[in-house]
Parts: C-alpha cells; structure tokens; sequence
C-alpha cells in the first residue's frame, strides 16, 4: 500500500467521523461518556425480556409494561454505578501507575533504585 492510499483511507475515516450525528443532552455529547452506552442497552435488553416474559406468563399488558419499565430503570441504575466505580477505580490505578513509572524512570541507575529493589524483594 503507497502512501496515496493510506492518506485516502485516513480521510476516508476523518469523514466519517464528521459525518456522524452526536446526540447531546444537557450541553454534553452521550457518546463521550463512559458507560453511558452499555448502561442503556442491559436496561433495554433487561426490560424488554422481563415485559415479555411477564406479559406471556400473565397476559396482562398494563402490568407486563410496568413490570418492563421498572426493571429498565433498575438495571440501568445498577448497572451505571456499577460501571463508573470500576471506571473510576481503574483510572486511578492507572494515574498511580502513571506516577510510579514516571519516578522509575527518575531514579534508574541512582542508589535510591537499588534501596527500592531491596525493599520490594523484602516484602
């Protein structure tokens, strides 16, 4: 592949990033929060088997739809705080991982390295 293509194929994806639409709620765009997505499809998909399965075992609509909406709005929630506390936990392990690699590389080659090692090993 030469160059030419590689610089089509780029803008190729550069359109198409352009051209999709952003849905945007309270001054944010949805697409750029974590979790947002997967939150909302477990609650559809959630809601949606429990409706259907209420309204097959009891052939009551306006229950079925009730029973469809609350479990949306529960495995919406649930599975919300769920994702962000690992989203958050993982991003701050990743911050502190950031850090230490960063004094790593401070203190390759120096005595302070080698107290560290003896240290980690003691442990």
């Amino acid at each position: 592949m030469d160059k030419k293509e590689e610089n089509k194929l780029d803008t190729d994806w550069d359109k198409i990033d352009e051209e999709r639409k952003h849905l945007y709620i309270l001054g944010r765009d949805v697409s750029e929060i974590p979790c947002f997505r997967n939150s909302f499809l477990y609650g559809i998909s959630g809601g949606f088997g429990t409706g259907l399965g209420t309204f097959m075992f009891t052939s009551r609509t306006k229950l079925s739809v009730h029973v469809s909406f609350a479990t949306f709005i529960a495995t919406t929630v649930s599975y919300w705080f769920y994702c962000r506390y690992n989203y958050s936990k993982t991003k701050f392990l990743y911050s502190q991982l950031k850090t230490a690699m960063k004094q790593q590389a401070l203190y390759e080659g120096t005595s302070i390295e080698e107290e560290v090692t003896k240290r980690a090993k003691s442990v």
